[in-house]
């Protein structure tokens, strides 16, 4: 039987984005994936009360985090890795194809030849299949494309962290129209997450309420296999890149993204500071039209 880790999640209501804190409750060290760094668009200002809710129930818990962990360079929100990696004193990680986004956005935004596009602003590149401890629950990396180039899964135990694949049952799959990203290389992902256990606990990256309903973030790869309105039933590989595509048309650009892909590709920093101490963010006009 797998090992089940303690999962505690946390709703941030601006993004309609999930983070969370799983721990092994023998050793009580654990891990927190996809931390939010709020940001103000109107004011340009940015905040740590996410993160701070995190760290309070962290010490309130008594967990020792050994890991701060990203899905992918986020387009809704920006990552507060960074912040939580000082607090902490835990080193951060995410999927080693994360160079390829890094490489990707750096020609969108055209940044100056020395921003290093090498990974090197994490502590480690995750490889596919890698397989590390969080106190004794081994913690299994999936390479997860298609809503971006750079998409991993992390299942630690009966519970996987499945970042923006599937939303809930009720509102399907996430999007795959970004730069970079492949409906069919998200329909292969998607399969590769049906196929852990049905009991497997899988825990979404973001939920947006249908019909406005209470937010949520679990259901089990049985549920989603008999309920998710993209692939229950088992769909096929053409059918679902149909309906996904069709979608993807209709969807607006995340209101964050040309702001928050800029600074998670920085590993979750703000740009540098210029002459006159302020950092700057960086908008391509027109390229999105």
């Amino acid at each position: 039987m797998s090992v089940s880790p303690i999962v505690e999640s946390f709703w941030d209501e601006p993004t309609g984005s999930w983070q969370y804190v799983f721990h092994d409750p023998k050793t009580m060290k654990g891990a927190i994936v996809d931390p939010v760094l709020d940001f103000d668009p109107g004011s340009a200002s940015t905040g740590t009360g996410n993160a701070d809710a995190i760290l309070d129930y962290v010490e309130q818990a008594g967990i020792e985090i050994v890991w701060v962990l990203d899905t992918h360079p986020h387009a809704d929100h920006f990552s507060a890795a960074p912040y939580l990696k000082e607090k902490l004193g835990a080193p951060a990680g995410i999927g080693e194809h994360v160079v390829k986004v890094q490489k990707l956005w750096k020609d969108i935004y055209n940044l100056l030849d020395g921003f290093p596009t090498d990974g090197s602003q994490w502590d480690h590149l995750f490889r596919d299949g890698e397989v590390f401890l969080v106190g004794t629950i081994p913690v299994r990396v999936m390479f997860s494309p298609g809503h971006t180039m750079a998409s991993i899964t992390y299942v630690a135990g009966d519970a996987a962290f499945v970042h923006d694949t599937l939303m809930m049952p009720d509102s399907g799959t996430s999007r795959a129209d970004f730069p970079g990203g492949d409906s069919h290389e998200l329909y292969r992902s998607l399969q590769a997450i049906l196929a852990l256990p049905d009991e497997t606990r899988l825990f979404v990256g973001h939920d947006y309420r249908p019909d406005g309903r209470e937010a949520r973030c679990e259901a089990t790869v049985g549920e989603h296999k008999a309920a998710n309105i993209h692939l229950k039933g088992g769909v096929g590989e053409d059918a679902y890149v149909s309906t996904r595509d069709k979608r993807d048309a209709t969807l607006p650009l995340p209101k964050l993204m040309l702001a928050a892909l800029q600074v998670n590709i920085r590993g979750g920093r703000l740009p540098e500071p210029e002459a006159n101490g302020a950092a700057y963010l960086k908008i391509p006009l027109n390229r999105f039209n």
